[in-house]
């Protein structure tokens, strides 16, 4: 099998691209780069479609090695057959081609073998054959004491075993088999015996077709099996099976009808339907895997991209009871000016000396936003927060913010590296001040497992989960391009070619030799060579550096083809350009400046905003100057809401209140949505009202119904 004419079919783009992308990648590119800077030969594919491309190219390369291994291993074994070789080059997943090689790997002691050590094989032949002799008769013919063979049945049996396996290891049988098994099959979860079923109730007795189950009920029945509260099952009427593999094999006219009957279904219960469901089950746990780390992924990099309330002086509060609130204030560039402690809460609920200690912190620092994480005594603190603003008629905002990691960078040795002279807790209050300031350059710190706006994240294989998420955190960082002068080591350990390593001499020389004055200089760093240099340059950003275009997204290859452009259209950068750009028409110039029409474009636009942040465009997080409790919530009434997360069954919102709000799937919209994120994306902000207050169990449900455009 072409990989080049198979990812070309799966993607719908020419070969001619395939190949193009194929060999960018093989020659060491990363893939921000081709997305950004190789738009002519990919036909501007995007990193998400680039990414695929890859795993997918890896897996097909993956598939040709083991093809080549299994053909190996049969013609060494002298029973390869023009048949053989054409499925083997036929075989387009993994799984045909080991059906193939079934038959023909090493097995453990089997039945079969035992039986095949007897010298039974040929009664098994005639079995197979069902012809028009006498079983019993043909069977006492094996009869051996010697060998364990004492009676015709004995021998018989002996034959069935051998049948069973031989069935079992049909490539042709456990395919239809098992496209039986994704159409018509039922995933069935029951209570474990003696189990409290706690949140599993809903899968007590519950089935629904394998083909039509969602991927967050694999999820939550598969965790519900691993801790012993479910039991799952995933297969088809057994009369199917029997069914589809008697009107195959059985010759219902010969007197060996009933001994192939009783092979068949020997067969299928011992060895085909526990072999394929253990497969089925792979295969659905394995798509609900990917399915969740699509949506994590997505999430992820919504949240990443949140705008940066940037030009603020933040105090960072992180709420607490017994140890207290802690405080950090953070100037516009996310210098730490100070930190602090309040008890505004219990058990000491000292609201008057809280109160003066921000009062002073508001006067001293000029501080503009209140940023409050949204864990413990979060409800409390927001009310402490927005009643001493409304009580002394202040013009401070606060902001809240999720929490979530927090306390896993602070405790983590690059939050000890980056602020060793403070107490964990301050360190949360710190990061919560510049998740606020900076969303991106904050969170990259942080393992984005741990962001927590996915779901059932901790049941990912690690690897895996790992790999898509920091692809997800890479695309952002390069996208929005990275302040040489000011990123830390971790924002700048994520740009295109750079490595924690890399990214750790690039500050060290920051720090000896001062800011870097042009991407030129980023030459003289240890470890960065041509090729990491090509991979990198365009993605720094140098504001009020010697070079002008090094506080833009072009490369520096371009930048000849940068100055030509505006000398032809007598502009300068920060002017509009795309008017005059037009009319002296895109494809001469181009030719003439000797790059891509798509590139120059690209370079229109960075040379119009230098500089620019593309979340600037975004919708600013809601600064609150009030709270709202749970018991102030009424059925009927309608909020402004945050996007918190979004799973397969709905949004969590967050309104105002400590606790977020679900809008059901089937609430957002007056229209049928397939999956939420079709609809809402984390940070989005939408108009919600309120269907119903579980003030017991602290549970809001939502509805968007006729109250958005989507």
């Amino acid at each position: 099998m072409n990989p080049i004419q198979a990812l070309s079919r799966e993607f719908s783009v020419s070969e001619t691209r395939i190949e193009a992308v194929i060999a960018l990648l093989d020659e060491g590119n990363t893939v921000p780069f081709i997305a950004r800077y190789r738009k002519e030969k990919t036909g501007a594919m995007d990193d998400v479609t680039l990414r695929r491309l890859e795993e997918r190219l890896s897996y097909l390369r993956s598939l040709e090695t083991r093809r080549e291994e299994v053909r190996h291993t049969i013609e060494e074994l002298g029973k390869m057959t023009p048949e053989l070789a054409e499925r083997l080059d036929k075989a387009t997943i993994l799984a045909e081609i080991e059906d193939i090689y079934l038959p023909f790997r090493p097995k453990r002691r089997t039945r079969a073998g035992i039986a095949r050590e007897k010298g039974l094989e040929p009664l098994a032949e005639k079995l197979l054959l069902q012809d028009q002799t006498d079983p019993l008769t043909e069977a006492a013919s094996f009869i051996d004491a010697e060998k364990g063979v004492e009676t015709a049945e004995d021998a018989l049996q002996g034959a069935m075993d051998i049948v069973a396996e031989d069935i079992s290891d049909n490539a042709d049988h456990r395919g239809e088999l098992r496209r039986l098994f994704r159409k018509e099959g039922l995933f069935r979860t029951v209570a474990a015996k003696d189990a409290e079923l706690g949140v599993y109730a809903m899968y007590e007795d519950f089935s629904q077709k394998i083909a039509a189950i969602p991927s967050h009920r694999v999820l939550a029945a598969d965790r519900g099996e691993k801790e012993g509260v479910l039991k799952v099952t995933a297969l088809p009427e057994e009369g199917l099976a029997l069914q589809l593999l008697t009107r195959a094999l059985v010759k219902e006219n010969s007197p060996w009808a009933p001994y192939m009957t009783r092979t068949v279904e020997d067969s299928y219960r011992r060895l085909l339907c526990p072999s394929l469901e253990r497969e089925i089950r792979g295969e659905l746990t394995d798509a609900a895997h990917e399915s969740a780390i699509t949506l994590f992924s997505e999430n992820l990099k919504n949240l990443l991209l949140c705008p940066p309330v940037k030009g603020k002086t933040v105090l960072g509060f992180d709420p607490g009871y017994r140890t207290g609130c802690k405080l950090a204030v953070v100037d516009p560039t996310g210098k730490v000016l100070t930190t602090g402690v309040i008890y505004p809460t219990k058990p000491r609920e000292d609201v008057r000396g809280a109160e003066e200690t921000l009062l002073s912190l508001f006067e001293k620092y000029g501080v503009d936003v209140v940023a409050i994480g949204n864990g413990t005594a979060s409800g409390e603190s927001e009310l402490f927060v927005s009643e001493l603003i409304r009580k002394k008629d202040l013009s401070v905002k606060y902001a809240m913010v999720s929490e979530s990691g927090a306390s896993v960078y602070s405790a983590s040795p690059l939050g000890a590296e980056e602020f060793p002279d403070f107490d964990v807790t301050v360190r949360s209050a710190v990061s919560i001040a510049r998740r606020l300031q900076d969303p991106l350059a904050e969170l990259v710190k942080i393992d984005p497992k741990s962001i927590g706006v996915g779901q059932y994240q901790h049941d990912m294989k690690p690897a895996r989960l790992s790999a898509a998420l920091e692809g997800v955190v890479e695309n952002c960082v390069n996208r929005v391009g990275v302040d040489l002068n000011t990123a830390s080591f971790m924002l700048l350990s994520y740009v295109a070619g750079l490595t924690k390593t890399t990214a750790k001499a690039i500050v060290a020389h920051r720090e000896a030799k001062g800011a870097f004055r042009s991407r030129e200089e980023l030459k003289k760093v240890k470890g960065i060579g041509p090729a990491a240099f090509r991979q990198c340059a365009g993605f720094l950003r140098i504001p009020g550096g010697t070079e002008e275009l090094d506080n833009t997204g072009v490369h520096p290859e371009s930048y000849e083809a940068a100055r030509g452009l505006l000398s032809r259209l007598k502009a300068k950068a920060g002017q509009p350009l795309a008017a005059s750009y037009e009319a002296a028409g895109k494809k001469a110039l181009a030719e003439v400046l000797g790059v891509g029409e798509m590139t120059l474009t690209d370079i229109v636009l960075e040379l119009e905003k230098p500089g620019r942040d593309l979340r600037d465009d975004l919708e600013m997080p809601p600064l609150r100057s009030g709270a709202l409790t749970l018991e102030e919530l009424k059925d009927g009434e309608e909020y402004d809401g945050t996007v918190r997360n979004v799973c397969d069954f709905g949004a969590f919102v967050d309104i105002g209140v400590h606790q977020d709000g679900l809008v059901h799937i089937s609430q957002l919209s007056d229209r049928f949505v397939k999956h939420p994120s079709q609809v809402v994306s984390v940070g989005q902000r939408v108009r919600v009202r309120v269907l119903s207050v579980d003030r017991v169990k602290k549970k809001i449900s939502l509805t968007m119904k006729g109250l958005n455009k989507n």
